[in-house]
């Protein structure tokens, strides 16, 4: 199976998350776990180039809200 491979980038108006197959499916692994009824609101995650996206993206947080 690849390497989960993500990009992110964008402008003032739009971000744009690129990724492989093995990348989407660690997105869905990350948003699925952000759903589960155990946590609460606030909790999130960090992504950053270079560590958990590839280099040059730009940073990405995923945060469960429940107000929203």
């Amino acid at each position: 199976m690849d390497e989960p491979r993500i990009k992110v980038y964008g402008s003032a108006t739009e971000i744009t998350i690129a990724a492989n197959a093995a990348g989407l499916r660690d997105l869905a692994e990350r948003l699925t776990g952000l759903a589960d009824p155990e946590l609460r609101g606030g909790y999130h995650e960090h992504l950053e180039g270079g560590i958990n996206l590839e280099a040059g993206s730009i940073s990405l947080i995923l945060e469960r809200y429940d107000k929203v």
